[in-house]
């Protein structure tokens, strides 16, 4: 699967800020008065519902699964810069005598809600209103409705735009619109254009990520000829109010959007910072060009030869907004006091195409997120997953699952564990999908009256969750509930770690189980949604099974196996994601027959230095790796673990690596140097499995992502 990239949707940005400019010089006016009207008032109307759809892009996901505390944060930052904006335009409405006109009180309210305080930042009033209507009906709402109300609002505001003239027709419709033009200039505002566009960008966001084809290219032109096509009718029948608005519009948007962020382009934040200081800067440009080609006297030049004038415009703009986008943000250094898990993106995502490749056509991965990802930190790994294409995800309970939409992972979660009534409204608010287990468990959620995705766990043999397989009263008893609507169907393999003939026995017994349900169903008529039967082991040793539409990969996932001796028939090319490090705190020297930790567990039977490492077992480091069973890597070479590991701490031998000091760096899991210590062979001298040991590591333990170019 390819990495989602936002590279297009960058690229496009300067092209839409310069088609701006265009609107507001008329490049093409000394040649042709219709060719301008085609591009600056048809063409490039695209330039500002893009800008809409690119923040919904972004927006609308988090409002959908953080609500309010998603919305804040872009209103802060969104009030911030329109403020700014405002002063800097003050001087110029100050010398136009804008803030001498009468009634001004109610004029700034209206022009600082609606129209924008100067003629160009409408903008921001307009995303501001947007975003808060838009929050408010995916909250209420559903999409599909939220979608319908976001439309009904364009086509109101396309009566108080290009098609005016059928309102101006009709006396009641004339008489709302006057009575609205009161409140502001132009129905291209936040209350009727900005809401579609917003959601557009969101609910494309939330679409698995495709590669920019030759259907979206030819979409793209043919909504671009029908947008044409409506300007000239607009204009040729004098329909318009003003033109910013048109039918044909949003599909433009919609095909644009869709061919952009299929490409293969890497993300270039800078042509954003870019584009938006064109954007806010371009009509002082104008005004200094104009006011610099009379000083010199080159007015016949820069000001009436128009297409000269918009390229002194863009010049000028371009280099006064350069230095936004040559200055590198400022990232906080990531936190490595005392001790720190380190994750590598690339390694993540490697894992990811190297396990999507072994998956048939129309079977994609499911990322098993549960126990914080396995101790990697699960919002770190759904981001860096949802990236590289991964579009569902699983969890052990609800809560986790909410936890992953608060952080602003999209696409299906589903929770493999048992929720009781309680967890519903999360279900509800969060759209999880819930494990239905039995038909107790069934009416227990059908109960609580609210509508439910859920996928049913059939029992082939495993004997823990799940109907059984050959009950086939009972799984139609799942399907009897109202609320709960059925999106899928699995089991879970007992024995698929190894190869042995007991093991394949069993666990073809439990395929061919699952495959009598599902067909025990179907036969009956019901919907069996996406199937699922085999986790990490049971893709890499029995390879993919057609008919599944979902693999959930957990450990490989990860890069790892449970255990070092386990020898799957498919070895690919996987790659460890976490490493985990602490810091050197402190030396000890001991003389023979001196004693360290608790119960003097550690005895030195020669002149020894003791290294104080800041991790212990509170932070999930196995306390029976103490007293040599363990290592740590210092300087590339091994010491043992002297004595009892504490809650916080732990002693290391370090009398055979010189020059090791305070601040020094120890590795308990990943690379130093040539030497390597791996997670499968830390939980085997622990006596576990690798997903336990990992599984504990504690949330004391940062999580700190590397490699993400």
């Amino acid at each position: 699967m390819k990495q989602c990239r936002l590279g297009g949707l960058d690229r496009f940005r300067p092209v839409a800020a310069l088609l701006v400019v265009a609107i507001h010089t008329g490049p093409l006016l000394s040649w042709s008065r219709d060719v301008n009207y085609l591009l600056c008032d048809i063409l490039a109307r695209l330039a500002v519902p893009f800008f809409f759809a690119v923040s919904g892009y972004f927006l609308v996901p988090e409002l959908r699964a953080r609500g309010v505390s998603a919305l804040l944060p872009f209103l802060k930052k969104g009030l911030l810069l329109y403020g700014l904006s405002a002063l800097l335009y003050a001087p110029i409405n100050l010398y136009s005598g804008y803030f001498s006109q009468p009634g001004l009180p109610l004029e700034l309210l209206r022009d600082a809600c609606f129209n924008g305080l100067f003629y160009h930042l409408w903008y921001f009033p307009a995303v501001l209103l947007g975003g808060c209507i838009v929050c408010l009906l995916v909250r209420r709402l559903r999409l599909a409705t939220a979608a319908a109300v976001c439309a009904v609002l364009y086509v109101l505001g396309l009566l108080g735009d290009s098609y005016y003239a059928f309102t101006n027709a009709i006396p009641p419709l004339k008489a709302f619109y006057e009575a609205l033009f009161q409140c502001f200039d132009y129905t291209r505002n936040g209350l009727f254009f900005a809401p579609l566009f917003l959601l557009l960008g969101g609910c494309l966001a939330g679409r698995g990520n495709r590669r920019a084809d030759g259907r979206y290219a030819a979409g793209l032109l043919l909504s671009l000829g029908l947008l044409l096509a409506e300007g000239l009718l607009v204009k040729q029948f004098h329909l318009a109010r003003f033109d910013a608005l048109y039918l044909s519009l949003p599909l433009c948007i919609f095909f644009l959007l869709c061919w952009l962020r299929g490409l293969d382009l890497p993300a270039r934040p800078q042509l954003r910072r870019w584009s938006a200081a064109v954007y806010l800067l371009h009509p002082l440009c104008i005004l200094l060009v104009r006011g610099g080609a009379k000083a010199l006297g080159l007015s016949a030049l820069l000001i009436e030869n128009r297409l000269l004038h918009y390229l002194a415009v863009v010049f000028l703009s371009g280099l006064l907004a350069a230095p936004f986008a040559l200055v590198p943000r400022k990232r906080p250094e990531p936190e490595r006091g005392r001790a720190w898990i380190e994750l590598d993106a690339a390694a993540l995502r490697h894992n990811v195409n190297v396990l999507s490749g072994l998956l048939p056509e129309g079977c994609a991965l499911t990322a098993v997120l549960k126990a914080n990802a396995y101790g990697h930190g699960d919002l770190e790994c759904a981001r860096i997953c949802q990236k590289a294409g991964i579009r569902s995800f699983a969890v052990a309970t609800a809560a986790e699952g909410a936890r992953l939409r608060r952080g602003g992972v999209r696409g299906d979660i589903l929770v493999l564990g048992w929720s009781g009534a309680g967890a519903v409204p999360l279900l509800r608010r969060y759209r999880l999908t819930q494990t239905v287990v039995s038909p107790e468990h069934a009416r227990l959620l059908d109960r609580c009256g609210k509508r439910l995705r859920v996928h049913i766990k059939i029992d082939t043999g495993m004997h823990r969750l799940g109907t059984g397989w050959d009950d086939a009263a009972s799984l139609r008893e799942l399907y009897a509930c109202s609320h709960l609507q059925v999106k899928g169907l699995f089991t879970h393999l007992a024995a698929s770690e190894t190869c042995s003939p007991s093991d394949q026995a069993c666990t073809q017994a439990q395929i061919r189980r699952f495959w009598h349900a599902v067909e025990t169903l179907s036969g009956a008529g019901l919907p069996i949604g996406a199937l699922h039967i085999q986790s990490s082991y049971g893709l890499l040793n029995y390879g993919p099974l057609e008919g599944c539409g979902w693999v959930r990969t957990g450990i490989a996932l990860y890069g790892l196996l449970s255990a070092p001796q386990d020898h799957p028939r498919i070895c690919p090319d996987l790659r460890p994601v976490l490493a985990l490090r602490a810091r050197v705190a402190q030396i000890h020297t001991l003389e023979p027959g001196e004693h360290a930790g608790y119960d003097g567990a550690f005895t030195a039977s020669r002149p020894t230095r003791l290294a104080l490492i800041t991790i212990g077992y509170a932070d999930g480091w196995p306390r029976a790796l103490s007293c040599g069973r363990g290592r740590v890597l210092l300087h590339g070479q091994p010491a043992p673990i002297a004595g009892l590991i504490c809650m916080d701490q732990l002693l290391a031998d370090v009398t055979e690596i010189p020059d090791v000091r305070p601040g020094d760096t120890a590795t308990l899991i990943g690379r130093d140097g040539d030497a390597v210590l791996t997670a499968e062979a830390a939980a085997e001298a622990a006596g576990t499995i690798t997903n336990e040991l990992l599984s504990r590591l504690g949330p004391r333990l940062p999580r700190i992502v590397g490699s993400e170019a």
